[in-house]
């Protein structure tokens, strides 16, 4: 072992130290490791950041624009919500849920999967009555198992399989670790529907235990044409939103109170809800609702490019002592007010005969800039944008969902791989406004980008110091010479490494190890590289060993224990599954 070896190994070690212990992200991690690789001169510029012009990564930052687009115009809600209808039980909800996710995260990235899948879920568990606990964590693992079924269903198999390819062997092909991936997938998915049940308690969201204590009452219209009309108000999902109740419907010249959960919605009824800000903003993303209020389609932007948003009345505000029809609201804010709260309890009445009160809290819609210009404004003593609360452009839905089918079948029917498939599916929705260029480039997570990056230019500088090569020898010489035996070994070590750390850090670790490996026992590195994709992509058993895992953390109130407990039994499951399959597709 030389010098460059062995700084190499110990860097590599510091991170992966750093990023079970440390709270910096494994992006500054990495790429902090791999700056300080270039400067002592371990590894080459251009192979150090050879990474950042990788294939796989600049298809998964395509793809973030791809699932923007759908979450923006709603298309993957109506699809989903068809899909999971309204289970009486929670075992129920989870095979209507688990299976569809698999199979979506086969095709589209599982990534942005989730990130279109999550708050769908949580407004159906609402609807169903049902805790979010027991959909989300099912959900992450099922995208993860579908991911394993293609090549494009994670990025970490994209990135992975970019490598192979720069190594100079032939690319895996699209649905050739499909033959791997489908039985594990299935075993997964049995076991996670056996077992959730009484390994996985009911946890209290994060997003819910702290409770919004100002309640508005809120007036929508159900708009002709709305998919709501002849739905009982229980088959719509209207009577269990947390948080907001039904209070009456206004039909006509009749007042409907205690509103049954059989009663049939018609077109043109005014529902009055009673509610917190937090529900509401549901309201304003259900398709064919709309604020009742006349005001709303007098304001300068279209709703698609409104946002609510929460102000507080100064003393010196000069609608205080007026009502909010006298003082002119919408001609002098460009804003409408939607709704009145005064301390924390709602005012009832039309909102234009209410008298503004100093300490008022008033939901308006107006364009997202309402809250940099008044932000110091004398008028309000607060005004803060509630996040998320644009409505969906609904009448584009139709589009995305044509573009996704596009990008599926030009990615494997036409054979023009992914990259170019969902750059082309990328444009369209660009061009067709499902998007606008300033939510792609938002949506964009650049510290995911930045760990694959940085942790393939790693990988290079194991590699080039030769620290690969001496790591694979004693990894052979640990396991003997039978190849089943080492696999076995690479399977373990990339497991517990992409649990410790994340996946695609533990992939590229591991990877140039692997071939390695198989280059040192001479023979096809194919199954080895197989191995480590899918071990690399199977992280169950720490939240943060995989991004799906962490983003479904918070919102369903999950311990690191709950991963564990459901996640560690299921990881060693697949490891037997995967060390007695693969040597019996792929040949040594």
């Amino acid at each position: 072992m030389n010098w460059e070896i062995g700084l190499t190994l110990l860097v590599v070690l510091g991170s992966i130290i750093a990023m079970i212990r440390s709270r910096l992200g494994p992006d500054l991690i990495l790429i902090g490791a791999l700056a300080f690789l270039m400067l002592a001169d371990i590894v080459d510029v251009d192979r150090a950041l050879k990474g950042f012009a990788n294939q796989g990564l600049v298809t998964v930052a395509i793809l973030f624009v791809v699932a923007e687009g759908l979450n923006q115009t709603g298309a993957i809600n109506r699809l989903v919500q068809s899909v999971l209808g309204h289970p009486k039980s929670a075992l129920m909800g989870q095979v209507r849920l688990v299976f569809p996710a698999a199979l979506m995260s086969a095709f589209i990235n599982n990534t942005p999967v989730v990130a279109m899948l999550l708050p769908v879920v949580n407004d159906w568990s609402k609807k169903c009555g049902l805790s979010i606990s027991r959909f989300l964590l099912p959900l992450s693992f099922a995208t993860i198992l579908g991911g394993m079924c293609t090549i494009f269903g994670t990025s970490t198999t994209l990135i992975l399989n970019g490598w192979f390819v720069q190594a100079g062997y032939d690319s895996i092909g699209l649905f050739e670790i499909a033959w791997i991936g489908v039985p594990l997938a299935l075993i997964g998915l049995v076991y996670l529907l056996l077992t959730s049940s009484w390994l996985l308690p009911e946890r209290v969201s994060a997003e819910t235990q702290f409770d919004d204590p100002r309640e508005y009452t809120i007036e929508m219209i159900v708009e002709a044409g709305s998919p709501l009309i002849g739905k009982s108000i229980g088959d719509a999902g209207l009577r269990s939103l947390p948080g907001l109740y039904l209070m009456e419907i206004s039909r006509d010249d009749e007042l409907i109170a205690a509103v049954s959960p059989d009663r049939k919605i018609q077109v043109q009824d005014r529902l009055i809800f009673v509610g917190v800000v937090e529900s509401i903003k549901d309201l304003q993303k259900m398709a064919g609702l709309k604020p009742a209020t006349n005001q709303v389609f007098k304001l300068d932007s279209p709703r698609s490019q409104r946002c609510l948003v929460e102000a507080v009345v100064s003393n010196s505000c000069p609608a205080v002592q007026q009502t909010i029809r006298d003082v002119h609201f919408r001609t002098q804010y460009n804003a409408v007010v939607i709704a009145v709260s005064r301390n924390g309890h709602r005012l009832r009445g039309k909102i234009g005969d209410i008298v503004l009160q100093p300490g008022d809290t008033l939901l308006l819609e107006a364009h997202p800039s309402f809250a940099d210009v008044h932000r110091n404004s004398r008028d309000f003593f607060l005004v803060s944008r509630v996040e998320d609360s644009t409505p969906l452009r609904h009448e584009q839905a139709w589009m995305a969902q044509i573009i996704l089918g596009i990008m599926i079948i030009t990615a494997t029917v036409l054979n023009f791989g992914m990259l170019k498939a969902s750059l082309f599916a990328a444009m369209l929705m660009i061009l067709t406004r499902c998007t606008r260029p300033s939510e792609a480039r938002r949506c964009i997570d650049w510290s995911i980008l930045v760990t694959i990056g940085a942790g393939i230019g790693l990988g290079e500088a194991m590699e080039q110091s030769g620290a690969a090569k001496l790591v694979a020898e004693s990894v052979i010489n640990s396991a003997g010479s039978s190849p089943t035996a080492v696999l076995a070994v690479v399977y373990g070590i990339t497991m517990v490494m992409t649990n410790l750390i994340t996946a695609k850090a533990a992939g590229m670790l591991v990877f140039p190890i692997a071939l390695q490996a198989a280059i040192n026992l001479g023979v096809d590195p194919t199954p080895f590289a197989i191995t480590v994709m899918i071990s690399a992509a199977a992280s169950f058993a720490t939240p943060h060993g995989f991004q799906t895992n962490l983003m479904v953390y918070g919102p369903g109130g999950y311990h690191a224990s709950d991963f564990l407990r459901i996640g560690g039994p299921l990881s060693l499951i697949l490891w037997g599954c995967s060390v007695a399959l693969i040597p019996m597709i792929w040949k040594f």
